[in-house]
């Protein structure tokens, strides 16, 4: 026994003094052995609350593996989801319907529109937004990534309830006012936290580059 360890009637009598301070240091439970079954009903309960203790911490490693193997996937499976975005808009002959049902699908989002400040051609049935806006949601960057937008009725319309996450793409086609398009989604399995510092976030930009580029080359009458 080393020096300083309590002699074991001082533990006992404290214990005895102090009958529910065992049940209340649950982080004691992982280190401290069950006793069998043969002591009575309190031994017994407190093997359960070990038992039930160690189940829980088991729970949380098992959550916590499972998020970061959700986030992993995510974040290695976004460059290759916006590769076959671009390929769709690169071959897109009607843009509006490629953005509106392809885009989304592509990208395992639950929604994409196209956001305008103003003087879109019709076949782009852009959502038209106040002018500013662009410059105000996204600045200087070209993705940005949101949990809870506040403005989703602005940006996302009828598609709002689903944009729980949304992912904020510029548009900067030369012919057109400030653009930016709008993914919505449910949950943050691609809108992970961090995917806008890496590959994901790059290709994201990408996509809103490429669909610009495409923008332009549909209609060249309104390049200035």
């Amino acid at each position: 026994m080393r020096p300083d360890t309590p002699h074991p009637d001082a533990v006992v009598r404290f214990l005895r003094e102090n009958p529910g301070w065992l049940a209340e240091q649950t982080g004691l439970y992982e280190k401290l052995v069950p006793p069998r079954r043969v002591h009575g009903e309190r031994l017994a309960d407190h093997m359960a609350a070990m038992l039930g203790e160690a189940r829980r911490r088991a729970t949380d490693t098992a959550e916590q593996a499972a998020g970061m193997l959700r986030a992993l996937r995510a974040g290695t499976s976004i460059a290759g989801q916006v590769q076959e975005a671009i390929l769709a808009v690169v071959r897109a002959e009607d843009l509006a319907a490629c953005i509106a049902i392809d885009l989304p699908a592509l990208l395992g989002m639950d929604a994409a529109l196209l956001c305008s400040e103003a003087g879109t051609p019709s076949p782009l049935q852009a959502r038209p937004l106040p002018p500013g806006a662009v410059a105000t949601l996204l600045g200087k960057r070209d993705v940005l990534l949101r949990a809870a937008p506040p403005d989703a009725a602005i940006l996302h319309g009828e598609a709002a309830p689903l944009a729980r996450h949304d992912a904020l793409l510029r548009v900067p086609a030369a012919c057109m006012p400030p653009m930016l398009l709008a993914l919505a989604a449910r949950d943050d399995a691609i809108l992970n936290a961090g995917l806008a510092d890496g590959a994901g976030g790059i290709a994201l930009g990408f996509l809103g580059r490429v669909l610009a580029a495409r923008i332009e080359a549909l209609w060249p009458d309104l390049l200035p």
